[in-house]
């Protein structure tokens, strides 16, 4: 089942070359990236890498925007540690990726943590985006 969106906030565009080794740009010109393929040793980003910033830093604005609910003060020092692997999948017929975020609350207690996480984590887009189709651990420091 697919979610469609009640509304349209905001529409990122970009154009890219090339695939893993080519070039990407956003349409205002904020991103202009080189890419380059995981371990290739070439100058570049990847996709893998990307994801792993976006994921990360959507995944602290929900925690921003629910912590209020919750009744919970984000800590202006909160961070996350996100990895991103890409891997074979049903015995190499396919590629996939999983995802580890390591997430760092430092002033709150265990309680107030896991409240705050367990809430972003129900409207973050790209946890929405990703559940039930990837493999994503979560963990509190």
């Amino acid at each position: 089942m697919t979610t469609k969106l009640d509304k349209v906030l905001y529409t990122a565009e970009a154009h890219t070359v090339g695939g893993r080794d080519g070039a990407g740009k956003s349409s205002d010109g904020a991103i202009d990236v080189k890419l380059s393929s995981p371990g290739s040793g070439k100058p570049g980003t990847n996709p893998e890498q990307l994801f792993a910033v976006g994921y990360a830093a959507c995944f602290i604005g929900a925690m921003k925007a629910v912590g209020p609910k919750v009744g919970v003060k984000v800590p202006d020092d909160v961070a996350i540690d996100s990895k991103v692997s890409l891997g074979p999948t049903n015995g190499g017929a396919a590629y996939g990726i999983s995802v580890q975020l390591a997430i760092s609350l430092p002033g709150l207690d265990a309680e107030q943590k896991q409240k705050l996480v367990d809430t972003a984590h129900q409207v973050c887009p790209y946890s929405n985006a990703t559940r039930g189709n990837i493999d994503v651990e979560i963990t509190i420091a």
